[in-house]
């Protein structure tokens, strides 16, 4: 058992795609310049009183791994943050994974950093689960993400932390993490001649995030070869 990061946005994402209706608009709250500069995290800058629907909210939460984006869709679907955080935690037991426990919806170091975690085999539970939805897969496949301004909210532009995309032939996915006491995350996933694999990274060998990637490519490049 460790802590897991901002993988843990993908169990977020996943109750999100259960409740379905991703054209669902939600406004942005004011809480989220407080929390985004309270635990200094990562955010995709999102614009308090901004309508966004949760399609674009999960493009916000997956790519630049916006806490701003997980706090925005844990207050809607809980609704409130503690109810979300309780059905996260229902979630995971009904996917059988029992070395995992969630105190947030994002992954942040807090009440402590050792609160939220779980194993490399119920992560790659969790990715299996996700990896069902097609609007998820059609998510994390993506280098970046431009949302043209309207009315409706400020214009946005995002970039995928997972440059894994880019360097392994395959990936398509899923979600980057780091804190101090995870290190430097990666729950992984990769197709060739119509094998998928899935496989996670916690707490990299190494001290710098590409460090990860190079992990995940090993892993990747192994299996590949025993299928």
């Amino acid at each position: 058992e460790r802590p897991m990061a901002s993988i843990t946005k993908v169990m977020t994402a996943l109750l999100v795609l259960q409740a379905g209706d991703l054209t669902q608009r939600i406004k942005v709250p004011a809480g989220v310049v407080g929390y985004v500069k309270q635990h200094d995290a990562s955010n995709a800058g999102l614009h308090p009183g901004d309508w966004l629907t949760a399609r674009e909210l999960l493009e916000a939460l997956l790519l630049p791994s916006g806490a701003d984006a997980a706090y925005t869709l844990a207050k809607a679907y809980g609704p409130g943050l503690t109810r979300f955080i309780a059905k996260m935690n229902t979630e995971a037991t009904a996917l059988g994974m029992a070395h995992t426990r969630f105190a947030n919806f994002d992954g942040l170091p807090y009440p402590t950093e050792y609160t939220t975690y779980s194993t490399p085999a119920d992560l790659i539970t969790l990715g299996v689960a996700a990896m069902k939805y097609t609007a998820l897969r059609t998510i994390v496949d993506q280098r970046s993400y431009r949302l043209a301004g309207n009315v409706r909210h400020h214009a946005y532009f995002w970039r995928n932390t997972n440059t894994l995309l880019k360097s392994y032939p395959g990936a398509i996915g899923i979600k980057t993490g780091n804190t101090l006491a995870a290190g430097y995350c990666l729950l992984f996933a990769a197709q060739r001649n119509g094998v998928l694999l899935i496989g996670v990274v916690l707490h990299s060998s190494g001290t710098v995030q590409a460090d990860s990637f190079a992990d995940a490519t090993r892993i990747l490049n192994w299996g590949f070869r025993h299928t």
